[in-house]
Order: C-alpha cells, then sequence, then structure tokens
C-alpha cells in the first residue's frame, strides 16, 4: 500500500467499509510539549458542518495502538471528538522510566484534556486506556462528565493478556518493509481480516526510520523484543510484575471508588474479562452500568457501529 496524502485520507474508506453514509469530518493532528519536554501527540475530529467545534468525546486506546483504532468508532459517533496517542505510542514520546501504567500516564493525559477541550469530557478508554481514564477521572473530576470502560478492570494486565499478542510484539524491532509487518500481522490472525485493513493499521502503528527501517511507533515491542531475547530479564521482570500486580490492581480500584462521574464499563462476550471479573466490578462499583457486547477485547474495532451510536446517546443524554 503506497503513503496516503495524509494521515485522515483512509477516513471515507472506513466510511464506506462500515457502510456508513456519513460526511467525513475533519482531522487534525494535534502535539503538546509536556513539562519535562516529552510531546503528547493527539487526533482531534469535528463534524465538517462545524469545523471549529470542540470535542465533547476523549478516547484513550490500549497498550500496543494508537489513536487512530477508533477512527471508524467516531465516523459512527458523529460528534466532535479527541483521540489521545498515550505517552509510549503512536506519535506520544516515550518513557525512559517504561512506567505506561495508569496513575503515571493520568497526568499526561489530564493535560492533554486541559489543552484541547473546553468542557467536561465523555471519557472512554480501551484496555490500558481504561484505566488511565478511571485514574484521570478519579484525580481531575472536572475533566470528565462521563468514564467509559472498556474490557478492562483493575488486577487484568492491562497489556493483553493473551499471549499471543505478546508473542506477536515480541518479533524483530525493525523489518525491511511495512509489508513484512502485514504479513506478520495476518499469520498472527491480527489486522481486521483482510489486507487492506492490516495494512492500514500497520500504517498507523509504524514509521520509516531515517535508515530506511520500519520500526513499530509503540515502545512495547522494543521492551517485549527485548525480554524475549534475554530469559533472565524476562525472569525479572515476570517477577516485579507479580510483586507489584496487587498494588497495581489495588490503586485501579481506589481510582473508581473516587470516581463521582457516572460509569458504565463494557464487556466484550470474547474479551479479557472473566465471570469472576465482571462479578468483582459490580461488588465494587454498585453505582456503574456493565454492558456485555459480542465481541473481543477490541470492542472499537470490532462493532464500532454499536459503540459509536451508544457513545452519542450517551453524550447527547440531557
Amino acid at each position: 500500500m503506497s503513503d496516503p496524502i495524509d494521515e485522515f485520507s483512509f477516513l471515507p474508506e472506513q466510511a464506506d467499509e462500515a457502510g456508513l453514509d456519513v460526511a467525513v469530518p475533519r482531522g487534525e493532528r494535534l502535539s503538546l510539549v509536556l513539562g519535562d519536554g516529552r510531546t503528547l501527540s493527539a487526533l482531534r475530529y469535528a463534524p465538517a458542518e462545524a469545523p471549529d467545534a470542540e470535542p465533547v468525546v476523549t478516547f484513550l486506546h490500549g497498550a500496543g495502538l494508537n489513536a487512530h483504532t477508533w477512527d471508524t468508532t467516531i465516523l459512527a459517533l458523529g460528534l466532535p471528538a479527541l483521540a489521545i496517542d498515550l505517552p509510549g505510542h503512536g506519535d506520544s514520546s516515550w518513557r525512559d522510566d517504561v512506567a505506561y501504567v495508569a496513575r503515571v500516564l493520568a497526568p499526561d493525559v489530564a493535560a492533554g484534556i486541559d489543552a484541547w477541550t473546553d468542557r467536561p469530557q465523555v471519557l472512554v478508554g480501551q484496555s490500558l486506556g481504561g484505566l488511565t481514564a478511571a485514574a484521570v477521572a478519579a484525580s481531575r473530576p472536572d475533566l470528565v462528565r462521563e468514564l467509559v470502560v472498556i474490557d478492562i478492570t483493575p488486577g487484568l494486565d492491562p497489556d493483553g493478556g493473551a499471549s499471543q499478542i505478546r508473542e506477536f510484539f515480541a518479533g524483530p524491532v525493525d523489518w525491511a518493509s511495512r509489508d513484512e509487518l502485514v504479513d506478520r500481522a495476518l499469520s498472527f490472525g491480527l489486522g481486521g481480516g483482510t489486507r487492506r485493513k492490516a495494512a492500514r493499521g500497520v500504517y498507523f502503528n509504524s514509521r520509516v526510520r531515517p535508515d530506511g527501517r520500519v520500526e513499530w511507533k509503540h515502545h512495547f515491542a522494543q521492551v517485549a523484543n527485548a525480554l524475549s531475547s534475554d530469559p533472565a530479564a524476562a525472569a525479572a521482570a515476570q517477577r516485579q510484575q507479580d510483586a507489584v500486580a496487587a498494588v497495581l490492581g489495588e490503586s485501579g480500584w481506589e481510582d473508581l471508588a473516587a470516581v463521582t462521574a457516572p460509569i458504565t464499563l463494557i464487556r466484550g462476550s470474547r474479551g479479557y474479562l472473566t465471570d469472576a471479573d465482571a462479578e468483582e466490578f459490580a461488588r465494587r462499583v454498585p453505582a456503574a452500568s456493565l454492558v456485555e457486547v459480542k465481541s473481543g477485547h477490541n470492542v472499537q474495532e470490532e462493532l464500532p457501529l454499536e459503540l459509536g451510536t451508544r457513545l452519542r446517546a450517551l453524550a447527547t443524554a440531557g
């Protein structure tokens, strides 16, 4: 696939694939320099008839993804929206400390919402983005009108419970071409089912280095590769993860308990949450709504129209 004119030139194709007869929104890439010099990047979408409209829904993606995972959902939403590249992902800077956990990421996300929106948001987060959204809503209630968490609860591994995903990211750190990455994605059963969709996803999630080699944009591939090539380091990392998992899980429950905005958990029937996870969520956050949909972990990619319609109803209620 040849490089497009710009990163939003795929939107008409995505709308057509989804069967959406809608005006394609205006897309804009945003960049914010954080206090320590790192950069936070995001995508802002506004309806064609109101190009200056401020976002009312903000999206946070999962580990190993990027803001474009929400494109079709935003097309179905039909409202001004903001999709942030989490630190270490997309066009946002990597963290030297590799601390990709919710409470560390939340201040960066809050800074972005502060800079790029003018009202409390329906804040939507999937997987790692869901835990980060909860941390933002707990620490900055002024920024969040509604919280929607997709297929994640505290204590569940936020960077993807499937060993297949870890193995996928643990491959080489650079490639001769994006076609090689597409081949790898398809060989793992990833990419959305067609080579065209896989190529689009690879384009959004990779970059060409000055030496001509292609690498993933997200930091997790580098980390996974380093661990896979050093069994001792991998074992030490696993022991460290086990040691802090309970603490991180409990902090996530504390964040959810502190959220004052209405909360909805959307669970994929084939996602990473077990029945026990859902029951624990209902026990710990009894005022929240719990919705199950027929999807895997990446609900925004499997059911973008249903998700966009549901989020539109939340954002326009009242």
